[in-house]
């Protein structure tokens, strides 16, 4: 009898959090979070971004963890290529920005990670997709897929991206772009 009755309250339990998860209208924030929202938010400001694309480029590069270098050599929260860095700060002009600052702290990675998407953006005609491409294959790869008919640069298209690192890139990126503007109402 004892089991049965720890199964019910145990049963009651569950569902009691199954329903505060639909009246809970913002529950998916659980599962899809913002880190650093202060330090994205002022960035996207400064360089006229939008704060939940820098956020979906964060959760893809490194899933707002800060500090991390990957196997190839790309540093910090939003993932930049140490050569790109360093071309970035000359062309931002942003000299008490250094790559060890880039790589460990967040402040200074979102901003120049955020300058390097407006960067991307307006080099692109403010086409989201292609830019979110060139940051992670580079402009010159981009366009010359462009060039050579390759890929058009739409949304709708992105299969055709001949390198599948940057395909794959592309699709999670507007995945969580999408998640993130359909379950926060404002950044």
């Amino acid at each position: 009898m004892r089991l049965l009755r720890k199964k019910r309250v145990l049963l009651l339990l569950f569902l009691s959090f199954v329903i505060l998860l639909f009246f809970n209208t913002n529950w998916m924030s659980w599962f899809y979070p913002i880190s650093y929202k202060e330090e994205i938010i002022e960035q996207a400001e400064m360089y006229e971004v939008d704060p939940f694309l820098i956020a979906a480029i964060i959760r893809a590069e490194s899933n707002f963890k800060p500090g991390k270098e990957s196997k190839k050599g790309a540093l910090g929260i939003m993932q930049l290529m140490p050569d790109t860095a360093k071309w970035a700060m000359e062309m931002a002009k942003l000299p008490d920005v250094s790559l060890d600052r880039i790589k460990h702290e967040v402040r200074p990675n979102i901003q120049l990670g955020t300058w390097y998407i407006s960067f991307l953006s307006k080099q692109f005609d403010n086409n989201r997709t292609l830019a979110i491409a060139a940051y992670n294959a580079g402009q010159g790869n981009v366009r010359s897929w462009m060039d050579k008919g390759l890929w058009d640069g739409q949304e709708e298209t992105i299969k055709e991206i001949p390198i599948g690192e940057t395909r794959h890139y592309v699709q999670r990126v507007l995945y969580y772009y999408e998640k993130y503007t359909d379950i926060y109402d404002e950044f």
